[in-house]
């Protein structure tokens, strides 16, 4: 049920993307005709038209969500997606700037004037302000911070104190609280005096006098319970809190494992100062994964898919150069067996597949361990069972695939030697293989690299160079 609703929203967002892309091709079709045309009044035939395809686009966008029109924007190349961020009601830009990329978002705030960012951002709450901050100009943050009510303000100042990747950082500073020592009934009234309650608001937070958290209260405990009773007598003691300070990743994992919607956030005496949400821990977990996926490709942040070229180069140069380098230290490699390779061509055709085989190999054990260290599931001397439990994992397929391409290659050229050659070469790169891939996210956290940056890049380099030294250095060994 679940896939099919995640299918039909996808269908839905390309379905909007389609149209908007189809409504500001056909203006540009009708304008270009207008524009060629000779008639009277052609100026004023020319802004009607325009005007017209304006509206019917405006329309469309005002009936999708933020996060679509986000979508929209994210898939335009620039001059469309400038064209459809001018017909975004004012009102809606703060919101849509939250859901944009990152690199969406710094060409969308290099069209707007100092103005337009700061009647964007007032629309927004603390928490969301400092979300987008750090792509704001410093005056525009300046300009924001004086226009906010006083506790708006040191809101804010408190958000943006918080490092990035912290709980501080997105902690969401509207909640509901109650009193220990007030019944269940002015409990409930209270809650009717709202107009809504704030998002993703499973319970209740239960505090004391001086605002420490006593625990919480579940709206589903409160609906069941008899009303003449204090709140005190069916708080449930909080066993999951956190502190602004707490790696976000860890309060993640907590969610994970406890299936939590809510949970409070306290400051060192234990006083409730916010709460985290499900969806805001989603949103991180989803861009941390996306980061993920792009460091281990070794490019240094997201990337606009319509950036400038010039802009996607610096994105993209510095781990081509170390591969570059790494290209080049295994064609010395293979150089230095020229008259190996020569004298027995059949090993040109074969040690790209153990090479290749042997960076496979190295990648799966990367991945496993940079989950793991996301995770918090590696400490101390774990390193060397894992190590371990790695190095045998590659003899076993080592044993089992050499065995077979090493009965390949004795059927293919119909030289025993060679077939045994091949296959302790299969099983020494994969050991390899096993080897750096425990040791190069060992090595980057170690010192305080993110695991992930550039691994694959680094696996393959030293399975390919190790890869052709062993298996043309074994040929030359035992077949020359």
């Amino acid at each position: 049920m679940a896939e099919t609703q995640a299918r039909l929203e996808i269908e839905d967002l390309q379905r909007n993307l389609r149209e908007v892309q189809e409504l500001l091709l056909r203006q540009k079709l009708v304008e270009d005709l207008v524009h060629r045309q000779e008639m009277p009044k052609h100026g004023l035939v020319e802004q009607l038209v325009h005007k017209q395809h304006l509206t019917e686009l405006r329309a469309k966008l005002e009936g999708l969500h933020p996060a679509d029109v986000a979508f929209i924007l994210d898939a335009l190349p620039l001059d469309e997606r400038l064209a459809v961020w001018e017909l975004v009601k004012a009102d809606r830009d703060g919101e849509i700037l939250l859901e944009v990329s990152d690199a969406v978002r710094e060409s969308l705030i290099a069209s707007m004037d100092s103005r337009e960012l700061v009647a964007a951002t007032e629309t927004l709450e603390a928490d969301e302000i400092a979300d987008i901050a750090p792509d704001l100009p410093e005056g525009v943050i300046e300009e924001v911070v004086q226009s906010l009510p006083a506790e708006e303000r040191e809101r804010l100042r408190a958000a943006l104190s918080y490092p990035e990747g912290s709980v501080g950082a997105l902690m969401d500073f509207d909640h509901v609280s109650v009193r220990e020592d007030v019944m269940l009934e002015a409990a409930t009234r209270y809650l009717r005096r709202l107009d809504e309650l704030p998002g993703h608001t499973d319970q209740l937070f239960v505090i004391g006098r001086d605002q420490e958290l006593k625990g919480t209260l579940p709206l589903a405990r409160l609906i069941v319970t008899d009303l003449h009773l204090e709140v005190s007598s069916v708080v449930i003691p909080e066993s999951v809190r956190f502190s602004p300070e707490d790696r976000a990743e860890d309060a993640a994992n907590a969610f994970e494992r406890y299936d939590l919607v809510s949970a409070p956030v306290v400051d060192e005496r234990g006083r409730l100062i916010g709460r985290l949400t499900v969806d805001a821990v989603v949103d991180y977990i989803r861009q941390k994964s996306a980061e993920s996926q792009l460091a281990e490709a070794g490019l240094a942040h997201e990337e606009d898919i319509f950036a400038p070229v010039l802009n996607s180069f610096k994105n993209r140069w510095s781990w081509l150069a170390i591969n570059l380098v790494t290209a080049f230290i295994a064609s010395r490699v293979i150089g230095a067996f020229e008259d190996s390779i020569a004298r027995l061509v059949a090993l040109a055709a074969l040690m790209p597949i153990v090479a290749g085989i042997g960076g496979n190999s190295g990648n799966q054990t990367t991945t496993m361990i940079v989950r793991a260290l996301a995770l918090g599931q590696i400490q101390g001397s774990y390193w060397t069972k894992l190590l371990g439990k790695e190095i045998g994992v590659a003899l076993l397929n080592g044993a089992v695939w050499g065995t077979l391409l090493g009965g390949m290659a004795y059927a293919f050229y119909g030289n025993v030697a060679l077939g045994g050659v091949m296959a302790l070469a299969m099983i020494l790169n994969l050991v390899l293989a096993a080897i750096m891939g425990v040791a190069i996210p060992w090595l980057r956290a170690r010192f305080g690299k993110d695991p992930a940056a550039g691994s694959s890049v680094l696996i393959t380099a030293c399975t390919d160079s190790g890869g052709f030294f062993i298996f043309l250095g074994l040929a030359t060994l035992f077949l020359m």
